[in-house]
């Protein structure tokens, strides 16, 4: 087992005792990382309440690059424009995810065309494949038997979860035409219903549910 291993199952353990942290990718490109500020402390807030996590309410910013990424067991990217890693950051993040971590994707519309040339170069040897509606990370604490929530429209498409798998262990979680992050804002920010809000919610519970118990 390598120290990197180590340190995630240590990190992994200490949770269940300790607030975690969860972080914001700060990456490089001209796409707006910082879009939805509200929507990783409102997804903290709920899975704190809803699924008893610990995690610490206010989420760390982390560059590509930094070798604290290791302390996130999960790291969050969204945005609407063009997303580039350079070949370390390349190399830090995926020994990051090789390692135990979980970096998720979600596309805040416009940023499909870049991200999929992004995680190619990330990982050119794995296929993005669509995640199956029978997947765990749809079945629990909460059942979306049909996969991924639509919360917003743009252009007609049905919502759709791609991953990367490593020794059959889903490491990045891609979500597209959907919106998950824009479901998590405050809710004079974009006026969903309650309902809606609470799908993506407990869209995104369902995440964090998985990355700590697999």
């Amino acid at each position: 087992m390598t120290m990197r291993k180590i340190h995630f199952l240590l990190l992994f353990l200490s949770f269940q005792c300790f607030a975690q942290e969860i972080a914001l990718v700060k990456y490089h490109g001209g796409g707006d990382w910082y879009a939805n500020p509200t929507s990783l402390p409102n997804l903290i807030r709920f899975c704190n309440t809803t699924i008893q996590t610990k995690i610490k309410s206010k989420p760390a910013t982390v560059e590509p690059i930094s070798p604290d990424i290791f302390s996130y067991p999960y790291i969050h990217m969204t945005g609407h424009g063009n997303v580039v890693f350079n070949p370390e950051e390349e190399t830090n993040l995926r020994n990051y995810l090789n390692s135990g971590g979980f970096l998720h994707i979600d596309d805040n519309y416009g940023m499909n065309e870049y991200i999929r040339k992004a995680i190619k170069k990330l990982f050119p040897s794995n296929e993005l494949v669509e995640i199956p509606a029978n997947h765990p990370i749809f079945r629990k604490p909460f059942s979306f038997p049909n996969g991924l929530p639509k919360i917003h429209e743009h252009d007609n498409k049905r919502p759709q979860a791609f991953g990367i798998f490593i020794k059959n262990r889903l490491v990045l979680l891609y979500t597209f035409e959907c919106d998950l992050g824009d479901g998590w804002e405050d809710a004079e920010v974009h006026n969903d219903p309650i309902e809606v809000r609470q799908k993506a919610l407990k869209m995104g519970a369902n995440i964090i549910n998985y990355i700590f118990n697999n």
